[in-house]
């Protein structure tokens, strides 16, 4: 027991750190939803695109430019969010747009298409193997626990928290008190009637896209510089991941897919720790089972009523 516990606590600490990316992606999928009451599934390459963006940023400031580390952070992020903006306002455009009112396989298929596009294009541009990404945030904080153990958390995963906290209470602001926010809150409760109203749900529909895109940018670069390596394909699983955590939470929520990410990185890390890595993506997946079979709604999502 007296290992047990600080180990406990390190785990703990190592879910909430990975389920805050599967947040800030999850939060893409499911605003996309409760608008248009569809699946982006090019959101994963988006945050591939992202973490490549603040990479090619990096690189050109260099690592001995002399400009300070937070700098350079703040400048990858603000390049990475800048360039998926524009990606996830194109998506919108090109592949969901003009197939508006068609349905649903139709715009399903388009997104995968658009998703191999992105994989392949990015590919083709950087290369397909494993790109090292310059470790920036070094160091752990380091905590003695007993006279056997010592937490460490490591900068990089604090930085992780601290920035998606942030976020989110930034967006559920924007999203309340904003004139956009409450129009998307309109949007989601029912398109056509807000159409009708005189909202611009065109408008509204692009900017669920690229919030959900800004987002996602965050989340692959800070996952970047805290694992030290991507590759084209990386966005294929954490998209898949990030979904997983949108419908565990409930998809069309966005305090769900806050919930549903950090539930999904804690069940990943303890799988990982206390049975084996190899099981890890196994007990995801079967936690997903498991909610749809029980929980068809997701954590905090509301059951659709039938209007007659």
């Amino acid at each position: 027991m007296a290992e047990f516990l600080p180990q406990l606590f390190q785990q703990l600490f190592n879910g909430i750190s990975l389920g805050a990316i599967y947040a800030l992606i999850a939060i893409g999928y499911t605003m996309v939803y409760g608008i248009i009451g569809m699946i982006n599934f090019a959101h994963g390459e988006v945050y591939m695109v992202g973490a490549y963006a603040g990479l090619v940023t990096l690189a050109a400031i260099g690592t001995q430019s002399g400009v300070p580390i937070p700098i350079i952070i703040a400048l990858m992020l603000l390049v990475a969010v800048a360039v998926t903006a524009a990606y996830g306002f194109a998506i919108e455009k090109i592949a969901y747009a003009p197939l508006r009112g068609s349905p649903r396989l139709v715009p399903l298929i388009s997104a995968i298409g658009m998703s191999i596009f992105l994989q392949n294009w990015v590919a083709l541009g950087q290369g397909a193997r494993d790109m090292a990404v310059p470790a920036l945030i070094t160091g752990s904080l380091r905590i003695p626990i007993g006279d056997m153990f010592q937490f460490s958390a490591a900068y990089s995963r604090i930085l992780i928290i601290g920035v998606t906290v942030v976020l989110m209470i930034a967006l559920s602001l924007y999203i309340k008190f904003s004139r956009m926010g409450r129009a998307s809150r309109a949007s989601s409760q029912d398109l056509g009637m807000a159409n009708m109203l005189g909202i611009d749900t065109n408008r509204v529909i692009s900017f669920t896209f690229v919030i959900g895109a800004m987002l996602a940018a965050v989340g692959g670069v800070l996952i970047a510089l805290a694992i030290g390596k991507l590759n084209p394909f990386i966005g294929f699983i954490a998209g898949i991941k990030a979904f997983t955590a949108a419908v565990l939470g409930g998809i069309g929520s966005i305090p769900g897919a806050m919930l549903g990410g950090v539930v999904l990185g804690l069940a990943e890390t303890f799988a990982a720790a206390y049975i084996s890595s190899q099981y890890k993506d196994i007990v995801a997946f079967l936690l997903l089972v498991l909610i749809l079979l029980f929980r068809p709604t997701g954590l905090l999502g509301k059951p659709e009523v039938e209007k007659v």
